[in-house]
């Protein structure tokens, strides 16, 4: 089977997982009836456990789904903490369902993996070492990867229905009252938390810092959660802030996020109450320094900005320069210290951020997304999920969810060391092509043809030079060649969901 992005589709899992194949970007307008999670009534008085193992003893059995959260990114302390005890109590055939994977996790991962503890993940993405492992066939089941709205959609919907949601907090009361505001281990907005908590059967918080009851304000409630754990630390707040979320100081990114800069401030969309998002990355993330300048030249506010935050967003707000901040993760310190200060940095949850199955997300909100890519190709389709070797090495994120913006752009370097970037075809779709508009390298910038309106205002624009993405792509292929055909075996190891919940495409086996 092929679906409308041209790849083939493995029809016996379609069947067994109920999807059509990818149909279109426009998600329409369903009626949704969403689930709702079990309740154990409570006066809430015994939620306080002494142990983790004591609290995996009574909520963790074979064959659930268990949940966490990134927000710690590379200083998540928790996973591994709790990982531990499941997996050293004999516990088996689990489905691993966490917002997304960091490389902290990987190796207690792999570990449950040969143990059968885990024999299912579905996520938004892994990298480093267990990436390889799951593209080498480690796990026998398909990982499914999914946006941070279409995980959200999945949850509502019962797609994911999470048995227990395991949740590290800087802070919380005896009952449950807790946010990411106060305490050692600040991390800002629980945006991708919230939805565990919200809809798991069993929450259990686990946290560094008991405060006095009630704790306010409370962004995670006593009304959604099991069990209070304290331990002696949850997360490290200085590892927010890494890998993909870095600050670059290339200046091959820097030229990029300038040309960016020049394509948003040509637009049409560049005027009082625009609305803003920037993905990772290093470009990416250093656009929205170029536009604080150009936004003070010609006097320019914006409405909102979104997605993953950073200081230099908080600054724009602090600034007056953008009204609201609608905060569903903090990128770095400095945004999520920014939170219990500032009133108008205001934090949503992965449904109002970016739930297709909605009545109206953020997202649907955006004028301008800026993206970056792993892989672009000649139709505009973009994979921020796998590698040149075919080795799983992202994550689908927010990707996805952005590309609804009235002007989306995918940020990317022509090459990066001896690999192209902009490609004939791309190892693995994960944002198809006719949600993306412009490609800006640091050779220059590629509109795509259906939006003419584009290339009519930006061509007037000199210090913007204007190819066909053909033209880009034999431009990189003339500085680093054409590329040997990768090799897969004919094991499907990851399945990668379009936001509506369809297949867009699958991940085989790299052949040893």
């Amino acid at each position: 089977m092929k679906n409308s992005v041209n790849r083939e589709l493995p029809e016996a899992l379609l069947k067994q997982l109920d999807y059509q194949g990818f149909k279109t970007t426009d998600i329409g307008q369903p009626d949704i009836q969403r689930v709702a999670p079990k309740v154990h009534v409570t006066t809430g008085n015994d939620k306080v456990c002494d142990s983790i193992a004591k609290v995996v003893q009574q909520t963790v059995k074979d064959g659930m789904t268990i949940s966490f959260h990134h927000h710690f990114r590379n200083g998540d302390f928790i996973f591994n903490q709790v990982m531990r005890v499941i997996i050293d109590s004999g516990i088996k055939n689990l489905t691993l369902a966490p917002s997304s994977l960091t490389g902290v996790m990987n190796d207690v991962v792999i570990e449950a993996i040969k143990a059968g503890t885990v024999t299912n993940i579905t996520s938004s993405g892994m990298r480093g070492s267990l990436g390889d492992f799951v593209s080498h066939g480690g796990l026998k089941n398909p990982v499914i990867f999914r946006s941070h709205g279409d995980r959200a959609r999945a949850i509502e919907h019962g797609d994911i229905k999470i048995d227990v949601a395991f949740l590290g907090v800087p802070n919380s009361d005896r009952l449950g009252n807790a946010n990411g505001m106060q305490g050692k281990a600040v991390f800002g907005s629980l945006g991708y938390a919230l939805m565990d908590a919200q809809y798991a059967d069993k929450v259990v918080l686990l946290t560094d810092n008991l405060v006095p009851y009630p704790n306010t304000p409370a962004s995670i409630k006593q009304t959604q959660v099991d069990y209070v754990v304290q331990v002696d630390q949850v997360g490290d707040p200085e590892k927010i802030g890494s890998g993909a979320t870095r600050f670059t100081k290339d200046p091959k990114e820097l030229k990029i996020a300038s040309l960016v800069n020049e394509v948003i401030v040509h637009s049409p969309y560049f005027k009082n109450g625009f609305s803003f998002q920037t993905g990772s990355g290093g470009a990416a993330l250093a656009v929205t320094r170029y536009l604080r300048q150009a936004m003070i030249n010609q006097n320019i506010k914006a409405s909102f900005t979104l997605g993953g935050i950073t200081k230099p967003m908080i600054d724009l707000l602090e600034e007056g320069l953008v009204n609201k901040v609608m905060d569903v993760q903090d990128f770095d310190k400095g945004a999520a210290e920014s939170m219990q200060k500032n009133a108008n940095q205001q934090e949503i949850d992965a449904s109002w951020y970016a739930d297709p199955d909605n009545k109206g997300a953020m997202v649907d909100q955006l004028d301008v997304a800026i993206l970056s890519a792993l892989e672009i190709d000649t139709k505009f389709n973009v994979n921020v999920m796998s590698g040149s070797d075919g080795v799983i090495r992202g994550a689908v994120g927010g990707h996805q969810d952005a590309a609804t913006s009235k002007m989306t752009i995918i940020c990317a370097p022509l090459v990066r060391g001896r690999i192209a970037t902009v490609v004939p075809d791309v190892t693995t779709v994960v944002t198809p092509g006719d949600s993306i508009d412009v490609l800006v390298t640091e050779y220059g910038i590629a509109i795509n043809p259906k939006r003419q309106d584009l290339k009519q205002a930006l061509s007037k624009v000199s210090a913007l030079p204007i190819y066909t993405i053909e033209e880009l792509q034999a431009m990189a292929a003339k500085k680093v060649g054409q590329a040997a055909p990768l090799e897969f075996t004919e094991q499907t190891v990851a399945l990668v969901e379009y936001r509506d919940g369809t297949i867009i495409d699958q991940i085989k086996a790299v052949k040893d």
